[in-house]
């Protein structure tokens, strides 16, 4: 499986989330200039949550979730 395959499976998503919580959790925690990494924590976030995946455009895939995994399934 590759890692746009993950990205764009279930599991991917949720990866996407809880990376994301940790990094508000970690520029909560450290504090100042951290919080850049609550700034990527929300994108993480919103990425999971909203399924859409930020890294497709990069290789030429949809950025939408179902229109993204079906060009695995094609």
């Amino acid at each position: 499986m590759s890692i746009l395959q993950f990205l764009g499976s279930t599991a991917g998503r949720w990866t996407r989330i809880i990376a994301g919580l940790i990094l508000v959790v970690v520029a909560v925690v450290l504090g100042g200039w951290a919080w850049i990494l609550a700034v990527l924590g929300a994108v993480f976030i919103a990425a999971g949550g909203f399924d859409f995946c930020l890294l497709a455009p990069v290789f030429g895939k949809p950025l939408q979730g179902p229109a993204f995994r079906k060009t695995f399934t094609s």
